[in-house]
């Protein structure tokens, strides 16, 4: 299994702690720090109008600011909007090949259909938004192999045309989709793409499901939309790995990781239930896919809420209602969750093992999050290089 970084280029109170300039600056650092060692890749969101949550609204750029100041990391979009309202899939696949070329094929492509208030910001339907991302993976491995290039459909027509550049790699970079539902983790395996998948404090279960719907349907793959099958998954969570526990704890990372969870309904302006349903792992909701939809009123703190019977929950509604938690409590909380990794090595291992047992490719780990000091951030990475990255890697 690699271990890989995933980054939203986020700091809570950004403008309060040196503004985007020193975060940016941060995040390069961090970069260069898990191309040292040993880290297989560094995928990077795309988020609009999103405030502290991320400020990686440019993926492309930071990947190729990255990918020139590291020699063997792989740099990856987690992912690409589609909606052809965003980004129209022929540009997008012009600056994944420059990038791709920059790097020397270090290139992984994530596409995603985005949701909530990004959707009201370019005025996408729920239903656009999802013919678009099959359309958009056709597409843009066609524009990547053909010459002449052409495409008629719906919503796009155009004759041949020679695009250019070309991808470095043979015949195209990987493409994966950011999948959040079985109905997205199955659509992934019929055309025959990896997937990258979250859990946000949902036990490793909730996802390990989701992974043999999508097994089973790349496995009979009958509408491969690349020119290449990739049956890897990955899977994005907090991590953050210390040589002690007290260490983890003081970190802040505990604090982070309720923020981030607690943070995206709001900045997204979609229902918190569709996270609880998820932390709940309960089994009607994990039937059919959640819906992004931007609610028509921002969501606000209900007491009738903070004192849910699931503790995770309870402790987010806290969080959402304004009240100021420890990093020790909330480690308490968080500690039992097979999801979370947050603590010492041997604790931390352990977790990690859970996720390779369910089945994922790539851990990919969030340790740029909330309020953790840079210094820490990089301690964890040198942590994860030392004493995880070449035992996962080894492993059978």
């Amino acid at each position: 299994m690699k271990l890989d970084i995933f980054s939203e280029t986020q700091k809570k109170d950004c403008e309060k702690n040196g503004g985007f300039s020193q975060i940016l600056k941060e995040t390069l650092e961090q970069a260069e720090e898990a191309d040292k060692v040993g880290f297989d890749c560094w995928w990077q969101v795309e988020h609009h109008c999103s405030t502290d949550f991320s400020n990686s609204s440019c993926p492309e750029m930071i990947l190729q600011a990255i990918a020139s100041r590291t020699k063997r990391l792989r740099v990856g979009h987690s992912g690409i909007l589609v909606p052809f309202k965003i980004n129209h899939p022929l540009r997008a696949a012009e600056r994944v090949a420059f990038l791709d070329q920059i790097s020397e094929g270090r290139v992984e492509v994530g596409l995603a259909k985005s949701g909530g208030k990004e959707w009201e910001t370019f005025s996408v339907e729920e239903e656009e938004a999802a013919e678009n991302l099959e359309e958009a993976t056709f597409l843009m491995a066609d524009a990547w192999t053909k010459t002449p290039f052409s495409w008629k459909s719906d919503r796009w027509e155009v004759g041949d045309r020679d695009v250019l550049p070309k991808v470095f790699q043979t015949p195209h970079p990987r493409i994966w989709h950011t999948c959040s539902s079985p109905n997205s983790f199955k659509k992934a395996g019929e055309l025959g793409v990896g997937v990258l998948g979250t859990t946000l404090f949902s036990p490793i279960s909730y996802v390990s499901d989701m992974l043999k719907g999508y097994r089973d349907a790349i496995n009979e793959c009958k509408n491969q939309a690349t020119r290449i099958i990739n049956n890897e998954a990955g899977i994005f969570t907090f991590v953050h790995v210390r040589d002690s526990e007290k260490e983890a704890i003081q970190s802040g990372a505990p604090r982070s990781a309720l923020w981030y969870v607690s943070s995206a309904p709001r900045v997204f302006n979609v229902p918190r239930e569709v996270w609880y349903d998820a932390i709940r792992s309960q089994t009607n909701p994990r039937s059919s896919s959640p819906s992004y939809q931007v609610l028509d009123e921002a969501e606000k703190p209900g007491e009738n809420k903070i004192s849910d019977s699931n503790p995770v929950i309870s402790l987010l509604e806290r969080e959402f209602a304004g009240e100021e938690i420890s990093n020790e409590e909330i480690y308490e909380t968080l500690k039992d969750l097979d999801s979370v990794i947050i603590g010492d090595v041997k604790t931390c291992k352990r977790k990690i093992e859970a996720f390779y047992e369910a089945g994922v490719d790539r851990l990919l780990c969030l340790v740029q999050m909330g309020e953790i000091p840079h210094d820490q951030v990089l301690e964890t990475i040198r942590v994860i290089g030392k004493e995880l990255v070449p035992y996962f890697s080894n492993k059978q």
